[in-house]
C-alpha cells in the first residue's frame, strides 16, 4: 500500500510538471546560435521548458517582433531591443546581455591560410583573394568602412560578393573554389568547421568589430513566466561558461 501511494504521488508531481512545462517561442540573432542551442537545452533538462528558436537578421528581428509576430523572447543587438522596447513590444523588466561576437576571416580546408593578424597584413590577404564574400547584415556593413579605411573598396568592388546574412557567406565559401576569402562573425565561422570551413583567425586588435547581444522577454508573452526565467538563465554563470566556449565573449 505504501508503494502504490509512493507511486501514486510520483505520477501526480510528474503530470504536474508536464503540465506546467512551456514552449516558449525565441527569436534570435543567427550569430550567437554556437552557444544559444546548447544553452537552451541545459535550460530544458533543468525546467523542463523547451525554447524553440528561429533565427534572423537583425531588420528582420526588428521587423517581425515590431510587426507583432508571436513571440515570448528576443535576442539581439542592443540597438534593436531599444527600437522595441520604444515601441512598447518588449517587457522592460526581463533583459539581460548575452555577450558580444567579433568578426573573423574564414577560408576552406586546404587553402593558403592567410596572414591576418595586423591591419597590413589583412589588406594584403584581401587584395591577394580572387573573391572577397561577405554579408549585408551588420557585420558586412561594418567591413563596407573598413575596407574604407584600408584603401581598398574600389579595387574589391568588382570581385565582391555579397548575401543577406552569414550562413549563405560560409555556405558559398564551403562550396566554392580558387583563392577567396570570407568574412562573418567568428561564431557563424565556427559553425562551419567540420563542413569544409575553418577560422584563419578574428580581425587584427587595430580594426576589430565587436557586436553586443542581449536578450529581453517580449510584452504579453504567451508564457511570460517561463520567458522570464529563460531570460534570466540566459546571464547566469553555467550559461556565460558555455557561451564563451562557443566564441561569445
Amino acid at each position: 500500500m505504501r508503494v502504490l501511494s509512493a507511486l501514486l504521488v510520483a505520477l501526480a508531481m510528474a503530470a504536474s510538471a508536464s503540465a506546467s512545462a512551456a514552449t516558449i517561442e525565441v527569436l534570435s540573432a543567427g550569430a550567437v546560435e554556437p552557444g544559444l542551442l546548447p544553452v537552451a537545452e541545459v535550460f530544458r533538462r533543468e525546467t523542463g521548458h523547451e525554447a524553440r528558436i528561429r533565427f534572423a537578421t537583425a531588420p528582420a528581428l526588428r521587423q517581425r517582433v515590431g510587426g507583432g509576430e508571436a513571440a515570448d523572447v528576443v535576442i539581439a543587438s542592443p540597438a534593436v531591443l531599444d527600437d522595441l522596447a520604444k515601441a512598447g513590444r518588449l517587457d522592460g523588466a526581463a533583459r539581460v546581455v548575452v555577450g558580444r561576437v567579433g568578426v573573423g576571416v574564414a577560408v576552406r580546408d586546404g587553402a593558403p591560410q592567410p596572414d591576418v593578424r595586423t591591419p597590413e597584413a589583412l589588406k594584403r590577404a584581401v587584395l591577394g583573394a580572387e573573391s572577397v564574400i561577405y554579408n549585408w547584415a551588420s557585420t558586412g556593413l561594418y567591413l563596407e568602412t573598413l575596407f574604407e579605411r584600408l584603401g581598398i573598396a574600389q579595387e574589391i568592388a568588382g570581385r565582391s560578393t555579397r548575401y543577406p546574412d552569414g550562413a549563405s557567406v560560409m555556405e558559398h565559401l564551403a562550396k566554392g573554389k580558387g583563392r577567396e576569402i570570407g568574412f562573418g562573425a567568428i561564431t557563424e565561422i565556427l559553425l562551419f568547421r567540420d563542413k569544409g570551413l575553418r577560422l584563419a583567425g578574428p580581425l587584427p586588435p587595430e580594426v576589430q568589430n565587436y557586436t553586443a547581444y542581449a536578450a529581453a522577454a517580449v510584452a504579453g508573452a504567451a508564457h511570460a513566466e517561463a520567458a522570464r526565467s529563460f531570460v534570466r538563465f540566459l546571464g547566469s554563470p553555467a550559461s556565460r561558461t558555455i557561451f564563451a566556449a562557443n566564441g561569445i565573449e
